[in-house]
């Protein structure tokens, strides 16, 4: 149904992403255009994370890997001299996809507890890698050379510009996601999730489309890593860090798990309580870590599941 509370919910939070470069120039506070740009490219992470976690039932612990992978392809791209996105981005999303086949192909033989575990273990040897390049910055990170360049196409040094194109790329992930999950590859990845055997018995091979989706998540998280690179000028070692995972995870779960507005709502809540949080103690977590428990125990489906009036044991919940 297309007025569903899910679809009102995503227009709102699209209406008002729309307008915050209006509010930050009536404002004169830029900040609001920076948070503006750091949630939505959060929320393209999330967003992809949910992919293979909500609809596919893989919780990857390593997710962020691919963002910090993305990130380093631009800035290693620029620290040669090479800034032309037509080159820039294609490689990021290359690299990623080819890292991301691996490390499914690796990861994708186990499940459960397994499955987490080799897909944290694999991000923390690329976020070791990444300490140990010293010629890029190391642990101190590598500054941004410059802003990928598109021939005047468009210019990302001018922060309204790269809010736009930051924001007309999450709708393109979230429209490439919602053909994805509603095709009849998605309907194999979502019934691989519920019963794998039995999805491989009637002939669909499950490993190639849980491999595939894989894949897909860590290119969209890569275009995240991208972004985020043009978004802070700088790029270290900690975004991909398993604790970045865990932010993913945080926000997939906050938002609701399983569709296609929760994440980006999840991104919007994590941020923005993160901001009004740390500004109020250093030690912010211990107040966010009993608000995160709550959710989880009175919030069943995330912020989607409280808000929508329908009980969830319509689902055949036991």
């Amino acid at each position: 149904m297309w007025l569903s509370r899910e679809n009102i919910i995503g227009l709102a939070i699209f209406a008002l992403l729309a307008v915050v470069p209006a509010i930050a120039a009536i404002t004169e506070i830029p900040f609001y255009l920076d948070l503006g740009r750091r949630m939505m490219i959060l929320a393209i992470g999330a967003l992809s994370l949910n992919l293979i976690m909500g609809y596919g039932g893989m919780i990857s612990f390593g997710h962020a890997v691919y963002i910090g992978i993305g990130a380093y392809v631009v800035g290693i791209c620029a620290e040669h001299e090479v800034v032309s996105g037509f080159i820039q981005w294609p490689l990021a999303l290359l690299v990623c996809a080819v890292v991301a086949l691996i490390f499914g192909a690796i990861s994708l033989r186990t499940r459960g507890v397994y499955f987490i575990m080799i897909t944290l273990a694999l991000a923390q040897m690329m976020y070791f890698l990444g300490v140990s390049l010293d010629r890029y910055g190391g642990d101190d990170g590598l500054p941004l050379a410059e802003p990928s360049a598109f021939s005047g196409l468009i210019d990302l040094s001018e922060k309204t510009s790269l809010y736009y194109l930051v924001f007309v790329l999450l709708l393109f992930c979230l429209w490439i996601s919602r053909r994805l999950i509603y095709s009849r590859f998605g309907m194999v990845i979502q019934g691989a999730r519920s019963n794998e055997e039995r999805m491989r018995a009637i002939g669909f091979p499950t490993f190639r489309y849980k491999l595939t989706a894989f894949v897909i998540a860590g290119v969209m998280a890569g275009l995240a890593g991208v972004l985020l690179a043009n978004h802070t000028d700088f790029v270290n070692p900690d975004m991909m860090h398993w604790t970045r995972s865990g932010d993913l995870i945080i926000m997939v779960l906050l938002g609701g798990m399983g569709n296609l507005i929760g994440p980006i709502l999840g991104a919007l809540v994590f941020i923005l309580l993160e901001e009004l949080l740390s500004g109020i103690t250093e030690y912010w977590q211990l107040i966010f870590g009993p608000f995160l428990i709550l959710v989880v125990l009175f919030a069943r489906g995330g912020f989607l599941g409280f808000l929508d009036k329908k009980k969830p044991t319509e689902d055949g919940d036991a």
